[in-house]
């Protein structure tokens, strides 16, 4: 047998559970017929065909087939063969989807749901029968659904696992002959005890059936070793902010960070182990650009308006305090921009003749400029506390930054010479790292709750999008991140996109496999 063995959920066989009568809930088959593991299975949502579940003994195998319009948006309409439960879950198996005919996106899914309404709070793993692979959840009642795409480069996993821990959600896969490991994909979502959990088939088309056979599942209440450090998994993302949709690009159990979008959209920068990697916008494999000594690059690093220079901070040099370079964007010997450390680089000046960077002199951290040629620096802020994270406006009329000067860390932007400072969000959150879209329509920030002092890693944030038109602030995405997830400018050049690095801590289980 494959996976994680650990104390196996019981199946009530004798006990019928109820069923919502109406549209919004499970109906069609009898509430007392248990499938296997599962205590029972019926339709959720609505659906103009029912479907159905049968289990094999022999083979360890389930058929379901199932109707429904989709399983997106506000509602879902599926076959569903579940088991009421509470406590943490792993759920794993091996999926195949019959026939290729059909809507390429019917889907075969683990899940675990808050109810059996068709809005429910949910999040499943999902397999599209095209190979397309996510982690789907919509984590308010009603709310619209939204997904972190595997990359699409990469080969339909053979076996999927769901795993539920605490609040979080971790998307584990395995191809033939491999053991499951984390995706990368991973989400918090507040599902309440009891909750069902179990596997699904939608048609993506309300007027056919469709069918998947799920074999080797395995549904265990896993147990972790609380003495046992946690393996950290970083993310590297991209999201549309249209639809708020997110796409893992590259996952690794290491830390890196902080992704620049280069300037034709073909390539993502970020950092890792004191260097700067590079990686298609499609992913792959990354490589290690060139920077000469710099070899202990931090995460204030940016490519030029032009996409010819890359300014790095690093702290390779003297008293090991970081300093504001400047490299060839292909690679080659850094030039030292500024004298006085530490310095941390954040912003390009539109016409690319003038960096915004952080320094610290004599205790205080401040907003700095200074010519990219250089030259003397220049001071732009002075008020007590700190202040961070300088980035210019495209047009050249603002830098925007962040500020603690009024007790929280909040946006903050000022006229080029550090004059008309102003704040421009007032909110109950630590905001931190603006970025403003090439477009000048948006910025996206970084938000913590307001007890969390400084930015620190490994923290639950929120990615926030403000229009500058009408200052709306929306949510982006919620994830488990913080230092490192977007310190640097990391739109995408059609303003489309945003790219951040999300983390995962992966506890060690204390079951064993068999």
């Amino acid at each position: 047998m494959r996976g994680r063995i650990g104390q196996r959920l019981m199946v009530l066989a004798s006990v019928a559970l109820p069923f919502a009568a109406g549209p919004s809930g499970v109906r069609g088959q009898s509430a007392a017929a248990p499938v296997g593991i599962f205590e029972t299975h019926g339709d959720v949502g609505t659906v103009l065909h029912p479907g159905s579940a049968k289990y094999d003994e022999s083979q360890r195998a389930y058929t379901i087939s199932g109707s429904g319009n989709n399983m997106w948006s506000t509602e879902d309409d599926f076959q569903f063969v579940w088991t009421k439960m509470s406590g943490d879950v792993a759920l794993a198996a091996d999926i195949a989807i019959l026939g290729q005919g059909g809507n390429p996106h019917k889907k075969a899914v683990l899940v675990v749901r808050q109810s059996l309404d068709a809005d429910s709070v949910y999040v499943d793993v999902a397999l599209h029968v095209n190979g397309l692979t996510a982690l789907q959840f919509r984590d308010e009642k009603g709310a619209v659904t939204n997904d972190i795409e595997l990359n699409l480069s990469e080969p339909a996993p053979k076996r999927l696992q769901l795993k539920k821990q605490g609040d979080f959600f971790y998307m584990f896969v395995a191809s033939s002959g491999e053991e499951l490991h984390p995706s990368g994909a991973a989400i918090r979502v507040l599902i309440k005890e009891p909750f069902y959990a179990g596997i699904g088939m939608c048609a993506h088309d309300k007027d056919v059936v469709e069918t998947a056979v799920f074999s080797n599942v395995e549904m265990i209440k896993p147990t972790f070793d609380s003495s046992a450090k946690p393996t950290l998994y970083s993310a590297l993302e991209t999201m549309a902010i249209a639809s708020n949709d997110r796409h893992k690009i590259y996952s690794a159990p290491e830390r890196f960070e902080a992704p620049n979008w280069t300037r034709d959209g073909a390539a993502l920068l970020f950092n890792g182990g004191g260097r700067i990697l590079r990686i298609p916008a499609t992913g792959g494999k990354p490589e290690t650009l060139d920077t000469g000594f710099a070899m202990r690059c931090n995460n204030d690093h940016g490519l030029s308006p032009d996409g010819t220079l890359l300014a790095i901070s690093d702290q390779s040099q003297g008293d090991h305090k970081s300093l504001v370079y400047v490299v060839p964007a292909a690679g080659g010997t850094p030039r030292r921009v500024t004298q006085r450390a530490p310095s941390y680089w954040h912003g390009w000046s539109p016409d690319g003749k003038t960096l915004a960077f952080v320094g610290e002199r004599g205790g205080e951290f401040d907003v700095y400029t200074i010519p990219v040629a250089g030259g003397e620096e220049t001071r732009l802020t002075t008020a007590p506390g700190l202040d961070d994270g300088p980035e210019y406006s495209p047009d050249g009329k603002y830098i925007y930054f962040n500020s603690e000067r009024t007790g929280t860390m909040q946006i903050w932007r000022m006229r080029p010479d550090g004059t008309g400072q102003e704040r421009v969000i007032t909110d109950d959150f630590n905001d931190w790292f603006p970025h403003i879209s090439p477009d000048g329509k948006w910025m996206v920030f970084l938000s913590y709750e307001k007890d969390v002092k400084g930015h620190p890693e490994n923290k639950n944030v929120a990615l926030r999008l403000m229009s500058l038109s009408d200052n709306k602030i929306s949510v982006l995405a919620k994830l488990f991140g913080g230092q490192g997830t977007i310190n640097v400018p990391s739109w995408s050049p059609d303003s489309k996109q945003v790219a951040f690095v999300s983390y995962q801590l992966i506890s060690k289980e204390t079951t064993e496999n068999k």
